[in-house]
């Protein structure tokens, strides 16, 4: 299959706000163009992409996966769902074995044990039925999508006679590693999963996604608030409670890469057996244009309510490498006049036919736009101009689908 990639641009002002912060509880910032710059994570937006697909039904469960320590838990429920009369201790030993069975390590989290408790000095009452020690939990966060949880319970429940099977019996480990690494999920497939002892189980992802920061220089503020408390009397003056919260405000430049080709190998045949290859890989590409547009960190949210929408997306399907854009904003944009949309807006508006003139494919490149308000006019002359989200989507996924139906 030929290579082609599926750029995301866009440009996103958010008021004070705190979206992601960093260990001492301030907004993270990065030094851009020798000034320092709001800054995003790219794992604080990857979340919140995956968030959306799931919150606003932008696909099925069954296309989707679930990153847990509590995978053992998760499987003996299905486990049980299947077969109700396996009892739940039971379930929970297949699954572990089952988990295991794949190559990943599990453990009983040693300081929710009744032991560790007991060691503290505590005496411990004999165990109800409520108490027992917790579930085996994997080592670290596993990925695993609906279907592949489906497999693997089915694979346990057939083991329920002799569960040793599941560790012991080759033919049994090579089929638990084989539901585990096949039938991905649309997110496991865009986002990729990494398991660091076990690298055959790794799934090289699809996206990359930047840390998204601001066009302009930023400087965070601090906050001083106090609350008071409802139940003080008259003479009772003062706060009952004081903090400070960091935060700023910034117009930012966000941007992901989506190898197009690299989705659809790993998403394989498809999803379900009815439909043709490019369907599900047009599916996964409208959601991920659709969940990374439209999608915004919750971090301090209740207290910032930061809620926009990008001034300004820029997407463009092309057979050469991925290219960002935030070269634009290596000089910091001044806001001379108040604002910054504008200037970011001219500056993308001049950088990227200059750039593509001289590395781009103009022939094999299309360029979609979606734009908001009079600051952003003069992108519009980079490609096809969209009136809404949904149209940009539509267009994207049938483009997309265009190209993967072209012989190879």
């Amino acid at each position: 299959m030929n290579r082609i990639f599926l750029d995301v641009h866009a440009l996103q002002t958010v008021p004070p706000s705190n979206l992601n912060r960093d260990d001492t509880g301030a907004p993270k910032s990065a030094v851009y163009g020798g000034v320092p710059r709001a800054r995003v994570s790219s794992q604080a937006w990857k979340r919140a992409t995956r968030e959306y697909f799931r919150d606003e039904h932008l696909l099925d469960p069954s296309e989707l996966g679930v990153r847990t320590k509590k995978v053992v838990e998760l499987l003996a429920e299905r486990i049980t769902g299947l077969d109700p009369a396996i009892p739940e201790a039971a379930a929970l030993q297949l699954a572990d074995r089952t988990i295991q069975a794949i190559g990943l390590k599990t453990e009983v989290p040693q300081r929710k044990t009744r032991g560790a408790k007991a060691a503290k000095g505590a005496a411990q009452p004999a165990a109800t039925e409520e108490e027992k020690d917790p579930a085996p939990q994997s080592k670290y966060l596993v990925f695993l999508s609906a279907r592949q949880l489906d497999g693997l319970a089915r694979l346990a429940a057939g083991a329920a006679a002799d569960p040793s099977a599941l560790l012991s019996d080759k033919k049994s480990r090579d089929e638990a590693k084989q539901l585990a690494d096949s039938r991905h999920s649309v997110d496991i497939a865009l986002f990729g999963r990494m398991v660091a002892d076990a690298a055959d189980f790794n799934v090289d992802a699809a996206v990359q996604v930047a840390h998204a920061i601001s066009v302009h220089r930023v400087e965070n503020e601090s906050d001083y608030y106090t609350a008071v408390d409802d139940e003080n009397t008259d003479e009772e003056t003062g706060a009952g409670m004081i903090g400070t919260v960091d935060f700023n405000s910034a117009t930012l430049y966000r941007y992901a890469a989506l190898g197009v080709h690299q989705l659809a190998t790993t998403l394989g045949d498809g999803l379900r057996e009815d439909e043709p290859r490019t369907d599900p890989v047009r599916r996964a590409v409208e959601a991920f244009v659709h969940g990374f547009t439209a999608s915004l960190p919750t971090g301090k949210i209740n207290t910032f309510g930061h809620h926009t929408l990008p001034d300004a997306v820029i997407v463009k399907l092309r057979t050469t490498r991925p290219v960002s854009f935030v070269s634009a904003f290596e000089e910091p944009v001044r806001g001379d006049q108040g604002g910054h949309v504008r200037e970011a807006s001219d500056r993308l508006a001049a950088y990227v036919p200059d750039i593509e003139r001289a590395y781009g494919d103009q022939d094999s490149t299309l360029t979609w736009v979606l734009r908001v308000g009079p600051n952003t006019r003069k992108l519009a002359d980079l490609g096809t101009e969209a009136e809404s989200l949904p149209e940009l989507i539509t267009a994207v996924g049938q483009a997309v689908a265009e190209h993967l139906e072209k012989p190879a």
